[in-house]
């Protein structure tokens, strides 16, 4: 087993096709919309990192490596390019009952556990199991994702300083008010207002970095008083030096960091397979969820032992990089290595910025996520499927990306279950072969939600001394499902009369035959197969 696991993860760490060479080729024009679209993505990391870093209660710098190390590792091995990764809210609010009952130093630890569960995940591959999320579900994450960016932009409008991180995440904080405000507002939407006129004029430099070079100039030329990126933190630092989590290697040290890593590896998960999805719909890409997860796990690994605090894929910051041209790895790469040099060299300059620019990009982003469409389709789609997109939403909103994403899915395969097990029916009529015979031909799936409806078709005291049962309009599904036939076959045992069954799969009428009062017509019986041989092993069919 040890090597099998090894072999695989050696095999799927192993150098990706980097994807650098898009259809016409890495031309000078491409690299530039790379280059560019790379450092916007880098501008609008710096203030989500140090926010988050915030939330979870640990210093800036400790979101800014995170992002630099998740993004650069997922950037050059993950399942898309395209995606941007990095430190990220879903993530933090979960590490800040951590950080402050054990510290730092048992975040750091966390991070890298996360990271060996999400390899193991990705080996294992079960990345696929994404595709089991339904269309309702996507709709209503991506709703409740646009309306989650949106509110955490909220807290840029709150005057510098009165936002304090208490330890147990951060306090309320003063509004802005007056011309301050006004300031605020206006630039944000003269940043929003760019954005959406630039594309009309070229497309040489991207929307948002066009918006933010403009605004910051406006605002350094003019010396306008405007909260800046350096009003939050300095994001000024080192190279992160390797460093070894500080926790006592034991088994309550295990104990204590188990519980976090196994939920923040299912976030991260979750919400990096999900961004994959969105991503591949736009780029017209497939594929990718198993190494997407080995990509996010070694990058969590790394960023553990580098003092970062793990991160997982960013939807706001991928569909900044997707919508402005960047369609290969470079982006992702520029980004990460941007990243790096604002916060060795450029970090005075980086403050400089107005957060009103990089609010008004965010904003956009919301208005570019949320699905409008679904808006117009509660009405015309199904009740349940338009209760699942309101549900998700709001439990995005109100709860965690993962939560909602798990009550949608288990919303949504009890509603389709119920859907199915009201179809099964049964109609009536004489045999054509066997004189005085009494058929009853099934429609509709045959499973453990319609098995007692199945079982109450029948009319036993009343029907004939020979029942012949068709399920040619059917489906057997499951070990429910042959314990309900055999539940009708003993009634009609038990009153003296006999029974045919057909066209059953053979596996199901081996098995009812084994019970030895059952009389199986299957000369025209179809090859699927069912979940047989758990009836066996139990005891519940063919053994008692």
């Amino acid at each position: 087993m040890k090597r099998s696991l090894l072999a695989a993860f050696s095999d799927r760490l192993a150098m990706p096709d980097l994807s650098l060479m898009p259809k016409e080729g890495l031309t000078p024009a491409r690299l530039r919309i790379e280059l560019l679209a790379g450092l916007t993505v880098a501008l609008a990391l710096v203030p989500e990192a140090v926010a988050f870093a915030f939330v979870a209660g640990v210093h800036p710098l400790v979101g800014l490596y995170a992002a630099f190390m998740v993004g650069l590792i997922t950037a050059l091995f993950g399942g898309r390019p395209g995606m941007i990764s990095g430190a990220t809210g879903a993530l933090a609010v979960v590490m800040v009952a951590l950080v402050a009952q054990h510290g730092v130093e048992y975040l750091f630890a966390t991070v890298v556990l996360m990271g060996i569960l999400q390899v193991f995940a990705g080996v294992m591959q079960w990345g696929k199991f994404i595709r089991l999320v339904p269309h309702p579900v996507m709709l209503g994450f991506v709703n409740g994702l646009a309306i989650v960016i949106f509110l955490a932009q909220m807290g840029q409008f709150k005057v510098p300083g009165s936002v304090v991180n208490t330890g147990e995440g951060l306090s309320s904080g003063e509004w802005l008010t007056g011309m301050p405000l006004y300031l605020m507002l206006g630039l944000t939407a003269l940043t929003m207002a760019i954005i959406w006129v630039m594309p009309k004029i070229s497309r040489v430099v991207p929307a948002p970095l066009a918006g933010i070079a403009v605004v910051a100039a406006l605002v350094i030329g003019f010396g306008l008083d405007v909260p800046r990126v350096g009003d939050m933190a300095e994001i000024s630092g080192s190279l992160p030096p390797f460093h070894i989590p500080a926790v006592p290697l034991n088994w309550d040290t295990f104990m204590i960091i188990l519980p976090y890593a196994v939920i923040l590896a299912a976030i991260g998960l979750i919400e990096s397979l999900l961004t994959l999805n969105l991503v591949g719909d736009m780029t017209g890409e497939r594929g990718g969820a198993s190494q997407e997860c080995i990509a996010q796990g070694g990058a969590n690994i790394l960023t553990g032992f580098f003092g970062g605090m793990g991160g997982c894929a960013m939807i706001g910051q991928s569909m900044i990089n997707v919508k402005s041209g960047a369609r290969t790895r470079i982006a992702g790469i520029a980004a990460a290595l941007f990243l790096l040099i604002f916060i060795l060299f450029a970090a005075p300059l980086i403050e400089l910025i107005p957060l009103a620019a990089l609010v008004g990009v965010m904003f956009m982003v919301v208005i570019g996520t949320f699905a409008w469409n679904s808006l117009t389709i509660l009405r015309k789609v199904p009740l349940t499927d338009a209760f699942v997109i309101l549900l998700v939403t709001v439990v995005t909103v109100m709860e965690d990306l993962a939560v909602a994403v798990v009550v949608g899915v288990i919303v949504s395969a009890l509603a389709y279950a119920w859907q199915n097990a009201t179809r099964i029916q049964a109609t009536k009529r004489e045999s054509k072969t066997e004189e005085g015979a009494q058929v009853y031909e099934i429609h509709g799936p045959l499973f453990f939600g319609s098995a007692d409806g199945f079982t109450e078709l029948f009319d036993v005291a009343h029907d004939p001394e020979v029942v012949i049962i068709d399920f040619a309009g059917s489906r057997v599904a499951d070990q429910s499902a042959l314990q309900a036939i055999e539940a009708v076959a003993s009634k009609y045992e038990m009153a003296g009369k006999k029974i045919q069954l057909r066209h059953l799969s053979r596996d199901c009428h081996q098995l009812l035959t084994k019970a030895g009062h059952l009389m199986v017509d299957s000369d025209d019986d179809p090859d699927y197969r069912i979940a047989a041989d758990y009836g066996v092993r139990t005891g519940i069919l063919g053994g008692h």
